[in-house]
């Protein structure tokens, strides 16, 4: 039946979209709004405490589909494309008070968590294994970076899936997200194994040399390492987008940095201590590291059956490997500049510095990236932009354009600064005097952060608006391209810190020490 050819019918379409249309921000933001006496669905109890009907983890944060739909299935005839455009650009109501409150907390336990695995470095750069085989340092950010290419990623994928309403029955949920762990997995397991060569390869090129058993101990370290970190924070994670959902808080504004939070700790933590025991029973039992490596490589094929459960990571299977092993490689170059920077006295204090910047850029290009996918779900079919998006990009309208996320944008940018100053004094008061930094150094830095931060601000709002366009899901695509940047930008940035001081003669000795 055409659609256009019943005026009541369509008259009726369009009373129900206008009331769907009004419901848009109580769905985004159930928490923000009170009880309506027109029993419109997905409410939770309001700020000043009425209750409408109670949100079920079920129901979508966001209405499953574009605001103005049609009963009509089947393909929407030209007559009425015209009368409509393809996006509804409409803005969802959440206000600026509760979108900082809801990020800065997990910004802050975040930034905390990279400041703790900043100083974890600082003293495992000492021990026997990270002094004897120095090619850990380039395996140190692309491990890191399996936040970014994983973590992240999951938790924008199942933010997502709630705000939309892709998780409506239990066995759709659990299917989704065993799914999902066991995609993360076996994408774990063959990061960490590539890395590991990668790591090798590129310390042959420099040094001229290369030990097998070091090389194994590096596979058999980064494999383990990425396996358990990646099981670990993917429960973690699932954990964190249900009890979200739950509170009726909106996961993307906590799921990628809670990810971040734990996920360089953890991951530094198991591969400091991995790699020094391989390396203490080396001596006595060279075969363990090949044989404990070959083990995790052969539980591959199980991973691989279960993330056939579900057709998203099906499907990924096949097409994921782009994104995270080209963010190895990028993060495996900035590992490349730690790695020189222990030879030079001058830089050893970057070791400190270089989670935090990285870690701090990663989690909130992280959260602009998860906000415009949502967005981008919420309002567009796959490969159809914007209005306002469709014309040449321009750094402006990132900060000042139309949309919703510029808006986001603003505040991540200005979270930038205060919460840099925040973690160097942090880790001024944690070292005791074994670090100082000194005031020309603190504007050094922070101008080295502002600048990473709004860069990646603005690559990352053309790259999910341009992999949308060109049908990739940008839940699945630009994180793991975002943190990699992030990664690479932040350690080369810090280094070009650490040479301006050295140019300046405002070297701390502490710095160094």
């Amino acid at each position: 039946m055409d659609s256009c050819s019943d005026p009541e019918q369509q008259n009726g379409n369009l009373e129900l979209t206008e009331l769907e249309a009004s419901n848009v921000e109580c769905e985004i933001m159930p928490s923000l709004c009170d009880g309506r006496p027109d029993g419109s669905k997905g409410f939770t109890p309001s700020i000043n405490g009425h209750v409408s009907k109670e949100l079920t983890e079920s129901d979508p944060l966001l209405s499953n589909g574009r605001l103005w739909t049609s009963n009509v299935s089947g393909p929407v005839p030209q007559q009425c494309e015209e009368q409509r455009p393809v996006c509804v650009q409409s803005k969802p109501n959440e206000s600026v008070c509760v979108m900082v409150l809801q990020i800065l907390v997990p910004f802050l336990l975040a930034g905390l968590g990279t400041v703790m695995a900043g100083m974890l470095l600082d003293v495992v750069q000492h021990w026997s294994v990270f002094q004897k085989i120095t090619e850990i340092f380039i395996l140190v950010p692309a491990l890191l970076g399996l936040k970014g290419n994983l973590e992240m990623t999951l938790a924008s994928r199942l933010s997502t899936a709630v705000n939309i309403g892709k998780m409506n029955s239990s066995k759709e949920k659990w299917n989704l997200i065993i799914g999902n762990l066991a995609l993360k997995q076996v994408q774990a397991t063959g990061l960490g194994f590539l890395a590991a060569l990668a790591a090798s390869a590129l310390g042959w090129v420099l040094d001229k040399k290369l030990v097998i058993n070091y090389a194994a101990l590096l596979c058999c370290s980064s494999v383990v390492t990425a396996f358990t970190a990646s099981l670990l924070l993917g429960i973690i994670m699932v954990g964190v987008i249900i009890g979200s959902k739950r509170a009726g808080i909106n996961p993307d504004n906590i799921a990628t940095p809670i990810a971040a939070s734990f996920g360089d700790l953890i991951t530094l933590g198991l591969l400091a201590v991995i790699s020094q025991g391989f390396f203490n029973c080396m001596e006595r039992c060279p075969y363990v590291a090949y044989v404990v490596c070959a083990f995790f490589l052969c539980l591959t094929p199980v991973w691989v059956i279960m993330s056939f459960r579900h057709t998203e990571s099906r499907k990924l299977l096949y097409c994921g490997w782009e994104p995270i092993i080209t963010a190895m490689v990028i993060s495996s170059l900035g590992g490349l500049i730690l790695d020189r920077a222990m030879t030079d006295p001058n830089l050893m204090g970057l070791v400190v510095y270089t989670p935090v910047i990285n870690g701090v850029g990663g989690n909130l290009v992280a959260i602009q990236s998860s906000r415009i996918a949502t967005y981008l779900h919420s309002t567009c079919s796959l490969g159809k932009l914007p209005e306002d998006t469709k014309s040449c990009y321009c750094p402006f309208r990132t900060f000042y354009g139309k949309g919703p996320n510029s808006r986001t944008s603003q505040v991540l940018l200005l979270l930038a600064i205060p919460g840099h100053v925040l973690f160097l004094y942090i880790i001024n008061l944690m070292q005791g005097g074994h670090t100082i930094p000194t005031p020309v150094f603190t504007a050094l830095y922070l101008a080295a952060a502002f600048t990473q931060v709004f860069l990646l601000l603005c690559i990352a709002d053309w790259m999910v608006h341009c992999l949308w366009r060109y049908g990739r899901d940008p839940d699945s695509f630009s994180i793991p391209y975002l943190t990699a940047l992030g990664d690479l930008l932040g350690t080369g940035l810090l280094a070009l810190c650490f040479r301006l001081l050295q140019v300046i003669s405002d070297v701390d000795d502490h710095l160094g020490d």
